[in-house]
């Protein structure tokens, strides 16, 4: 498994009328800790891209569990588990800073495209990235 912990404040932006955070901040928070992983792991978003490759997100979705709050203190869990077969698989923990309680849980798929739109195969670039990581 590759983990990477990414720590976020919440701001005034992130936070609805009722004071807590918008849900689709949470997304927005999911992709701020997929591009730290793939950072992580040598596999920053420009050099896929580079080797013509898109990472479009097919599949997104996130269990609230507490309300995040102005200024809370964060951290975004993302984590890789297996290989990609067809789709890259990413999972995602929030978590309180301060006592790690797990604020909500959430996951994002992501095809394989060449630069024309077309699907197809896991790289073998990215492959070996998630081979030399740890990903067994």
């Amino acid at each position: 498994m590759i983990i990477n912990n990414h720590p976020i404040k919440v701001y005034y932006r992130d936070i609805d009328q009722m004071g807590i955070v918008y849900y689709s901040r949470y997304l927005e928070y999911f992709e701020e800790g997929r591009t730290e992983l793939l950072n992580q792991i040598g596999l920053d978003v420009l050099s896929i891209e580079k080797n013509g490759i898109l990472l479009p997100v097919t599949t997104s979705h996130c269990d609230y569990k507490v309300g995040l709050k102005l200024e809370q203190e964060i951290i975004i869990e993302s984590s890789i588990k297996k290989y990609p077969k067809a789709t890259l698989h990413i999972d995602y923990k929030v978590l309180n800073s301060t006592n790690k309680e797990i604020m909500a849980v959430g996951y994002t798929n992501h095809a394989f495209l060449n630069n024309l739109g077309n699907p197809m195969r896991v790289p073998k670039f990215i492959l070996n990235a998630l081979k030399i990581n740890g990903l067994l």
